[in-house]
């Protein structure tokens, strides 16, 4: 079913949710069209294959659109099962992988996001929250290369994305993650030292200058 397949990729590069599916394609050796969307005038292409959310990333797969990043990481899991597989087999172990995943999407993402958004009290708020949250994650990392273990796994592609995102968050909220969460940043760097995830996170001082435009976008000075 994987082979010969027609697939693209709708995207926006400094889209951590685009870079997972990224990185999934990239550790199955899937070759694809990238396509970049610009989200303020967004393809019709894109509003056909995502009517709900009218959001990126959105798989399309032979004419079958999958939308949701951690949806479409399944997915491709699934389909292209024999190589680098992301998610246990074990339905406990694929459980925990699920959980952490979604901690993830409603932690980290959300955090982040009110670190450049906000200030004051607020932004204090989000950084203890951003810092207690990766602190939790390097508990369940433990003593492992990855997440997946000896390799790249699920969780691992839902969480590196956000790390070419550090950088941002650490200027707009003067603080270091490194100092807080020595550990997490050496399993990040350790993903990095993957051509998977190297090739598929952008630089880290280009995603800075896109958040400061966001930040002059929603008047956040």
């Amino acid at each position: 079913m994987g082979d010969n397949a027609e697939v693209t990729l709708l995207d926006f590069w400094p889209s951590p949710f685009g870079m997972r599916v990224r990185i999934a394609l990239a550790e199955k050796g899937i070759k694809y069209e990238y396509r970049e969307e610009d989200l303020k005038n967004k393809s019709d292409l894109l509003l056909q294959m995502n009517p709900v959310h009218k959001k990126i990333p959105v798989l399309i797969h032979n004419g079958k659109p999958v939308a949701e990043s951690l949806i479409a990481v399944q997915y491709i899991d699934e389909v292209w099962k024999d190589k680098a597989p992301l998610l246990p087999s074990d339905p406990y172990q694929r459980a925990q992988a699920n959980f952490w995943a979604d901690f993830v999407d409603k932690k980290i993402f959300e955090l982040g996001r009110k670190i450049w958004a906000t200030k004051g009290e607020e932004q204090e708020a989000a950084k203890q929250g951003f810092i207690e949250s990766l602190k939790l994650l390097e508990g369940e990392l433990g003593e492992k290369l990855f997440f997946g273990g000896e390799n790249l796994g699920y969780v691992d592609v839902a969480l590196v994305p956000f790390y070419s995102w550090f950088y941002a968050y650490e200027v707009c909220g003067n603080f270091s993650i490194e100092a807080e969460c020595p550990k997490l940043i050496e399993w990040a760097k350790r993903c990095l030292a993957k051509e998977s995830v190297f090739n598929s996170l952008p630089d880290h001082k280009k995603v800075y200058g896109f958040m400061l435009e966001l930040k002059k976008r929603f008047g956040i000075e």
